[in-house]
Parts: C-alpha cells; structure tokens; sequence
C-alpha cells in the first residue's frame, strides 16, 4: 500500500466509519456512506490497475451496500417524510 491514491482511500475510509460510529445524526451518518462510495470507487479502480482483483471485488459489495445505506438514509421516502421537520 504505497500508492498514494490507496492512502487516501484508506484515511477516507477511517472518516467515514468514523462519522456513522460517531452517531453525530442523520446527516453525518448519510454522508459518511456518500464519503464510504466515494472510497469504495476509489478501491475498485485501485485495485484494478494495480492488479488487486480481491480488493476490487470486495469494494464492488461494499459500494452497493453503502449505496443502500445513501438510499436509506436521504431517499427512501419513510425517511423522507420523518427528517422533513428535522435538522441533523
């Protein structure tokens, strides 16, 4: 792990655990999965170019898992309509 952009992707992925362990509200936990698809994408392309097909298949799950948890968190309309009033 010496390429620059897997550091990166690496301090990315810290912050975004960081931000939905944290439990800082709704709003820091969607953007920590919008910042957990930003990291994945970052692992894919990684991991295809440097020859790291496991790291790329891994971050293939965990970017349709965090974009259900982007879904699930600014989309899905039972969220919707509870957050409307609120801010986070």
């Amino acid at each position: 792990m010496n390429d620059p952009l897997e550091w990166i992707a690496a301090i990315g992925a810290v912050l975004a655990s960081s931000m939905i362990a944290f439990d800082l509200g709704r709003r820091a936990t969607a953007w920590g999965f919008v910042l957990f698809c930003v990291v994945s994408i970052t692992w894919i392309y990684s991991g295809l170019t440097g020859g790291s097909m496991p790291i790329a298949a891994m971050n293939s799950i965990l970017l349709l898992i965090n974009g259900w948890g982007v879904y699930q968190y600014w989309f899905h309309p039972k969220n919707r309509q509870g957050a409307a009033g609120k801010s986070g």
